[in-house]
């Protein structure tokens, strides 16, 4: 490790920063380096800009995916290097604020279905009886389990802590996940045998769900946060109401938990189209005579 690695690493960990946030604001930083062929303590605002528009123009990222390279580089100036940071000279580009994806009830299941494996299985159901993040789901730890309250603590992001409802369907597939592994720590260990004393990567949580819906030949592209998604709406679909789905899922305002209104089958279904209320006659216009404009 680099020194001004280290000392990135340090500053990350001084501000109790997550692991996951710590490994991808360092290799965005280490990208960002390579581009130039240079070390990035050599580099300033006009090199972010070129970045920045590499970024965009080269690499094809999203706004959001943009932004957080910025984030990182940011953090990196500012907090490691202690340089000031003008953001008139690199302004954030506008975030998107896309439509979340959803699967039906039907493709779930039939995703779990064709998990390759019964390790890939359990991950798939607890992803989707639970809503976590797929980050949250590699941290959750045995003890997390509540059999008698029926609830599951959940160590979530920004190290807020929840707790979700504890399916019954999923306690009992959780017991056989245990007499099969018997985990002592970490509910999903690491390690091709699972014995290990450190959890699995979360990159094991999207290579299950990538390679189950592959086998289950679903078109949309489907990976981990989809379950998320659907966890989310098959709720609201049930008329479970918006402030209980915040607080499951973890959010911090009920905005982000609003947007999933637009995508919820009963919401949509219970407004009715203004074309439906209309009196139209049954003329059918002749083929060969254009409609007025």
């Amino acid at each position: 490790m680099t020194h001004l690695r280290k000392m990135m690493v340090e500053e990350l960990v001084r501000r109790n920063y997550s692991e996951a946030t710590r490994e991808c604001y360092v290799r965005a930083v280490k990208e960002f380096a390579q581009f130039f062929n240079c070390s990035p303590d050599k580099l300033g605002l006009e090199h972010i800009r070129i970045f920045q528009a590499h970024l965009f123009t080269d690499r094809k990222l999203s706004p959001n995916t943009v932004n957080q390279h910025l984030a990182s580089l940011r953090f990196f100036f500012v907090k490691t290097l202690r340089r000031p940071w003008n953001t008139a000279d690199t302004p954030y580009p506008k975030r998107v604020k896309s439509l979340p994806k959803v699967v039906s009830q039907d493709e779930v299941a039939h995703l779990i279905d064709s998990s390759v494996l019964p390790f890939h299985r359990m991950i798939l159901m607890t992803l989707y009886a639970t809503g976590v993040r797929r980050a949250e789901l590699v941290r959750m730890r045995v003890n997390d389990i509540d059999s008698e309250r029926m609830v599951i603590r959940i160590h979530g992001k920004g190290l807020k802590d929840r707790e979700v409802m504890l399916s019954p369907v999923l306690l009992e597939a959780l017991r056989e996940h245990w007499r099969r592994h018997k985990p002592k720590e970490w509910l999903f260990p690491g390690r091709t045998d699972h014995k290990g004393d450190f959890p699995i990567n979360s990159k094991v949580v999207w290579f299950a769900c990538h390679e189950a819906a592959k086998r289950a030949g679903l078109e949309r592209k489907v990976h981990p946060h989809v379950l998320r998604h659907a966890f989310a709406t098959h709720l609201l679909d049930a008329d479970t109401d918006l402030r209980t789905i915040q607080v499951l899922l973890g959010h911090s305002s009920l905005e982000q938990t609003a947007r999933y209104l637009h995508v919820s089958k009963r919401h949509l279904k219970a407004a009715v189209s203004p074309l439906d209320a209309l009196t139209l006659s049954n003329r059918e216009l002749n083929p060969e005579t254009p409609a007025s404009t």
